[in-house]
Formats: structure tokens, C-alpha cells, sequence
């Protein structure tokens, strides 16, 4: 007598289908990029925040060349380090008040009635080693215009290639030319601006770019192309 097969239960059906498309190839992953609203890919870290977003859109990458430009960002990138960025860019508008707009020669003369304001302002990061270094900064930034200025010396350690990240794990924090800028700017006199400090910089000012491969903002710089 000829046997009749019973039709796959619904949960033998189930199986065999996940079954085959455990068996097709894989697509590639996607990039590590977020897409918005707006249809523009940008890092996880620039996705949400209006803030960073705004400013990942139309500052962080592009290059900065000038003194009190590269100064303000060299002080911000010290007073983030063991913050968050948004906390520095919350504060920066109180910062340039603070900090006389972050005039070298201005805040070279801070005396200690500058430090303990500074010290009782609530809307800065009160953190009396990071205000010192501001200064201390500040100072051997006047001093270095005699051997050519603080901007043609971070410039002259732009690399020759930069990274291309296709993922946030991709990116580098550090590099041989930021452990070189670190060195040459702490023996001008330079302190807090350590080889991931100095990375850190370099990637918000344009001297590399580190922007994903698959975000709008990828050569974008006019410094780099996007391949």
C-alpha cells in the first residue's frame, strides 16, 4: 500500500525557511554610519544631539588655520579631556567670555585674580590645572610666533595619507604624527596636549580626516579628497 505524505507543520515550515536563509550569502554590513531624517549619513555620536549635529555638519573637520582659531580649539580639546564633547561645545560661548575670546596675549596676562574668577565661574569647567594650562599656553603660544607661529607648527604635522574609516572602530585616536606634534609643542613649553589631545585636534581642524567613508561630510574639507 502506497504511504501519503502528511503536509510540513507550520513549525517544521518555519524552520526549513530560516534554514535557507541561513544558507544565502551574507550582504556586506553596512557602514557604521546612521542615516537621518535629512537622508545624510553622519557617526552615531553627530546622529542625535541638534548640537553636535549642527556642528559636525558645518565646523568639526573643516580646516583652521589661524592663531586664536587654533588656540581656542588646542584649550577646548584640553578642558574635554575626561568630559564629553558636548559638554565643551555647551560651554563654549562661556568659555570665549571667560577667556577674552581666547586672545593669546590677553589671556598670556591672566593673574590670580583671573584664576579664582575663573575658578567661581559656574558656567565653565572649574578645573584649576586645566585653566592653568590655558594660560601656560597661552604665554608659549606669543613666544612661538618667533620661530614661525602656532599654526605653521601643528600644520607642519599633517600627514602625508589619512585614514579612511568605514567604522567608528576603524578610527584612530592616535597617530605618529600626533605623538610627534605632542612632543614638539610640550618642548616649546606646551602643557596638556598629549598624543590623543593632539588627535583629537587634528581631526576637528581639517589636518586629517577621519569622517567615515559613507558620510556626507567626507572630503568635504577642501584639504583631502574623499577617496
Amino acid at each position: 500500500m502506497k504511504k501519503t505524505t502528511s503536509p510540513p507543520k507550520p513549525a517544521a515550515k518555519k524552520a526549513h525557511a530560516a534554514a535557507r536563509k541561513a544558507a544565502r550569502p551574507k550582504k556586506p554590513q553596512p557602514l557604521d554610519a546612521v542615516i537621518g531624517a535629512d537622508g545624510l549619513a553622519r557617526p552615531p555620536w553627530a546622529s542625535v544631539d541638534p548640537l553636535l549635529k549642527h556642528y559636525y555638519d558645518t565646523e568639526w573637520g573643516m580646516p583652521v588655520r589661524d592663531e586664536r582659531g587654533l588656540f581656542e580649539r588646542l584649550s577646548l580639546e584640553a578642558f574635554q579631556s575626561g568630559l564629553s564633547w558636548a559638554t565643551i561645545l555647551r560651554k563654549r560661548e562661556a568659555f570665549r567670555e571667560a577667556f577674552a575670546n581666547f586672545d593669546p596675549d590677553v589671556v598670556a596676562r591672566f593673574g590670580e585674580k583671573d584664576i579664582e574668577r575663573l575658578m567661581n565661574d559656574e558656567r565653565i569647567v572649574r578645573n584649576r590645572a586645566k585653566i592653568l594650562a590655558t594660560i601656560t599656553n597661552a604665554a608659549a603660544t606669543v613666544r612661538l610666533r618667533d620661530a614661525g607661529g602656532l599654526a605653521a607648527l601643528i600644520w607642519s604635522f599633517q600627514p602625508h595619507a589619512t585614514p579612511a574609516p568605514r567604522t567608528i572602530a576603524e578610527i584612530p585616536t592616535t597617530s605618529a604624527e600626533s605623538l610627534a606634534l605632542s612632543k614638539a609643542l610640550r618642548k616649546r613649553g606646551f602643557v596638556f596636549v598629549g598624543p590623543t589631545t593632539m588627535h583629537a585636534l587634528m581631526e576637528a581642524t581639517g589636518i586629517v580626516d577621519t569622517h567615515l567613508v559613507d558620510s556626507h561630510r567626507r572630503g568635504t574639507s577642501g584639504v583631502w579628497p574623499r577617496e
